[in-house]
């Protein structure tokens, strides 16, 4: 027998950002980068603040730090905090944080412990907290503003696992099989998303309700297909061969919200997950990514006997073909609709959003006879900013629970102006026809990223979340970071070559309505070190200081009153270990061009994932891979393994999170 092989090495979940657009789409090489800077990125700055509301405009006359020129009083009411490497998480003074659910606890059935050292089994894992938490969102129970503050339910998405973490002793993988299936369950079983009922007690603890909402959503729980794609030739599978059902949910990153109140998780870099040793993969593998054999899955789960397994390989050519799975990665990458309020309803993946690496999905502020639009962004290097318009006009007390199913999408492409224009993704226009490889709306949906290739989208510096602003309905979008953009590929909206430090992106749709086709944009943030980080709001804009240097922009989420939270990932690059100290989340007002350091968080981790009480008192964010990059021991300390976690952050006063 074959000595013993580890997974030690397993791809981290950013190393599946590997560029696949090969499209030749424009790229704004001219433009004059002195020009555009001072020109136009301030010209969209002074824009925004006139958008604004007069009574904001109307405040005190005190210097606002970071603005040059001041005349604003500020509205972030707490010290900033200086960057840290501490393995322990940091908050302003006046403020705590304590970790709250973390991987392993137990939430339904016979609630099994969590034991330290990966000795939990698959079916412990089925009934505990997923790993390496991400997107969640709270929903509030009970009767009123107060008891929903106090009472609500917790959705959290699990992007991905670590085996050295999840089993005693890493994964077992012998001659290229893993040989333990107990060990495959538990990684099912650790991805996708928890629903958990928690509730604050009298002296202000929150806990976790052993109540009838909880309950485990993974990679292998059956889900319906929904939308233009149900029923189309290329989801039809062993499992549901009229393709209307699939089984679970991979990779789940960021997420969203409904205004009829359920749960949106979006599946991110899926591809990865599949193997397909065919001579020529079909493009709704290869553009996004499906792995051969060589390349390296990122769980062999294909390796074992078990159907619910073999299903992760397409292979249908030669030896490694063990049953036609053609069709299985096609069932992955959608937006995937939870209602957490009904625990024995079935998630539904709404294909109408399209199909790609979903980093997230933001919906716009719902107003009674418009329709809703769906901001979505595609995480990879050098692909596209997405919208979903539906059909049907929102109604609050009568919605549409199929509202998602009917709709256009679209896809931006941004002018070197600061105009913008989203164009529909619909077979028969731009090019989306039989000539040019696309037969159906479905075809189109299932190869999204190759029908914004086709329209000539614009090129983005991997889009992750997004954010919209409940006042003024801006759209803010994250661009992570791009290494492999050159000077000469620097474009309007993507305005640096490199970019290993990122930027924020915003726009205003025309006549401030969520189903126009034309934008306006402008950039609000580079980030970087003293020196390269700017904001650019101003007459002059303001360089980053110590007090609000970042990279690698990546979360983003508005309070009520308009103040946008900036969480960070620079998991996997150069910069861990640099100025920027751990990854953390800062707190920038629009209005004032200010920004500070508001949390820093352990050591190896991704700060991600936000979500508060409808009274905004409690703050819950999430902590994920500690420990990934440098030794961890958070949250329990001591020798113990790091689990990733939920955080709540609360006011010792017992105020309102960030409030003067």
């Amino acid at each position: 027998m074959a000595a013993r092989q580890t997974f030690s090495d397993v791809l981290h979940h950013g190393d599946d950002d590997v560029c696949r657009n090969e499209s030749d789409n424009p790229r704004f090489q001219d433009i004059a980068s002195e020009q555009f800077s001072r020109r136009r990125v301030l010209q969209g700055g002074a824009a925004l603040l006139g958008a604004l509301s007069a009574p904001m405009l109307a405040a005190p006359t005190v210097h606002a730090a970071g603005f040059p020129g001041g005349g604003f009083q500020s509205r972030l009411g707490f010290d900033a905090i200086p960057v840290s490497r501490a393995d322990a998480t940091l908050v302003p003074p006046g403020y705590s944080a304590r970790a709250f659910l973390p991987w392993g606890t137990p939430i339904t059935g016979s609630y099994p412990d969590y034991q330290d050292g990966g000795f939990n089994t698959g079916a412990d894992q089925e009934q505990q907290i997923g790993m390496h938490h991400d997107g969640m969102h709270y929903f509030p129970l009970g009767r009123g503003y107060r008891e929903g503050s106090r009472h609500g339910i917790l959705c959290i998405n699990h992007e991905y696992i670590q085996q050295d973490l999840l089993h005693p002793n890493d994964a077992t993988l012998i001659d290229g099989v893993r040989t333990i299936e107990d060990e495959v369950r538990k990684e099912v079983a650790a991805h996708g998303v928890s629903v958990v009922e928690i509730e604050r007690d009298a002296a202000g603890n929150w806990g976790l309700v052993r109540g009838p909402y909880n309950r485990r959503i993974t990679a292998g729980t059956p889900m319906e297909i929904s939308g233009p794609v149900r029923g189309h030739d290329s989801v039809k599978t062993l499992f549901s061969p009229d393709g209307t059902l699939c089984r679970g949910t991979v990779n789940n990153c960021a997420n969203g919200f409904t205004p009829w109140g359920t749960y949106l998780t979006c599946e991110e870099n899926f591809a990865g997950y599949f193997v397909n040793d065919d001579p020529v993969q079909p493009r709704e593998h290869k553009r996004y990514g499906v792995s051969t054999t060589d390349s390296h899955d990122r769980y062999s789960w294909h390796t074992r006997d078990e159907d619910e397994y073999t299903r992760f390989n397409a292979t249908t050519t030669g030896a490694d073909a063990l049953a036609d799975y053609r069709n299985e990665p096609n069932t992955f990458g959608w937006v995937v609709e939870i209602d957490p309020m009904n625990p024995a309803s079935t998630p539904k993946k709404r294909t109408a959003l399209g199909r790609f690496a979903h980093e997230g999905v933001w919906p716009s502020p719902p107003r009674p006879g418009q329709r809703l639009a769906f901001y979505m962004g595609d995480d990879s290097r050098f692909e596209y900013i997405y919208k979903f318009v539906t059909r049907d006009r929102y109604k609050a007390h009568r919605p549409d629970p199929d509202m998602l199913d009917h709709g256009t999408l679209y896809v931006a492409r941004f002018n070197e102006n600061g105009s913008g224009d989203w164009v529909a993704l619909e077979f028969g226009q731009n090019g989306l026809t039989p000539e040019h490889g696309f037969h159906s709306q479905a075809d189109v949906l299932v190869n999204t990223r190759a029908a914004a290739d086709q329209v000539g989208a614009t090129k983005m510096d991997r889009p992750e979340w997004g954010a919209v602003h409940p006042l003024t309905g801006e759209v803010y979008m994250t661009l992570t970071n791009n290494t492999n953009r050159t000077a000469a590929q620097t474009d309007a909206a993507n305005p640096r070559g490199p970019n290993p430090f990122g930027h924020i992106i915003r726009w205003r749709e025309r006549g401030h309505r969520p189903d126009a086709t034309r934008f306006d944009w402008s950039l609000y943030v580079l980030a970087g070190p003293e020196g390269e980080g700017q904001v650019l709001p101003g007459k002059n804009g303001a360089a980053l200081d110590d007090d609000n240097i970042f990279a690698s922009p990546d979360g983003l989420w508005f309070d009520e009153r308009g103040i946008l939270w900036i969480q960070t990932d620079m998991s996997g690059s150069q910069l861990t270990g640099g100025p920027f100290g751990n990854n953390q989340m800062l707190a920038a007002d629009p209005l004032t061009g200010e920004i500070r350091r508001f949390f820093t968080g352990p050591v190896g981790c991704e700060v991600t994932g936000i979500a508060a009480t409808p009274d905004q008192r409690a703050l819950f964010l999430n902590i994920q891979h500690p420990g990934e990059q440098g030794p961890s021991n958070w949250p329990d300390g001591g020798s113990a393994r790091p689990r990733a976690s939920t955080v709540i952050i609360t006011r010792d006063d017992g105020g309102v999170i960030a409030r003067p």
